[in-house]
């Protein structure tokens, strides 16, 4: 897969370094996630990674058939594709992997949630803005043990793409899991505002401290 790679100016041979896989929202790319991301790149392996499908005026992971419903079949494709990458970025690169993260918007949150699901304790923690978890994932999918898992979600309050209720069960899905989850909620529509950017810095910076 395409990716956009940001890392440490200097490299310790002797170290291994935590790791953020971000994915980004529908016709977007993986530009568009760095800005949310900006100066990880200090203590972070940060892979942005583009979908592989082209989605005017950007790029997708998935195609969708209905409100809240992809495609099964690329949307499968998708996660195995993702796997790969994050198999191979932890062959190819210095991570240390007890300290691997996943990151997204809107589909990149969907992604990210999912991934840490079928994952499970590979992933340290998860920032999933404004998404959602598909009922044939939660219905299907092989479901991991999530108990050393943290996430942070947070969801628009008037969020016209994905509603409101979505990210409240997303949070409530993930805790009856017995994942540790931090739930914030502001009142935006399908966007990352100043403040949700600041909150899920601190809560990176403080599981990166656990």
């Amino acid at each position: 897969m395409i990716y956009e790679l940001r890392r440490p100016k200097t490299i310790d041979p002797e170290k291994n370094y935590p790791a953020l896989f971000v994915m980004h929202g529908i016709g977007s790319n993986e530009q568009n996630m760095l800005s949310l991301v900006e100066g990880l790149e200090k203590q972070f392996f940060i892979f942005s990674i583009r979908g592989h499908l082209v989605q005017p005026p950007g790029f997708a992971y998935f195609t969708i058939q209905g409100y809240g419903k992809p495609h099964r079949e690329i949307f499968d494709e998708a996660i195995i594709k993702l796997t790969s990458f994050i198999d191979y970025a932890t062959e190819q690169y210095p991570l240390d992997l007890k300290k691997l993260y996943l990151m997204g918007f809107s589909q990149g949150a969907i992604l990210s949630m999912t991934l840490g699901l079928t994952l499970g304790d590979r992933i340290k923690g998860i920032i999933a803005l404004s998404g959602y978890i598909p009922e044939f994932v939660k219905e299907e999918y092989n479901i991991q043990s999530l108990n050393q898992m943290s996430l942070f979600i947070s969801h628009g309050e008037i969020d016209q793409v994905l509603p409101y209720e979505w990210g409240i069960a997303n949070n409530e899905y993930f805790k009856e899991l017995g994942a540790t989850v931090t739930f914030k909620s502001y009142q935006v529509g399908h966007t990352v505002s100043m403040q949700n950017l600041q909150d899920y810095l601190n809560w990176l910076q403080d599981s990166l401290d656990k």
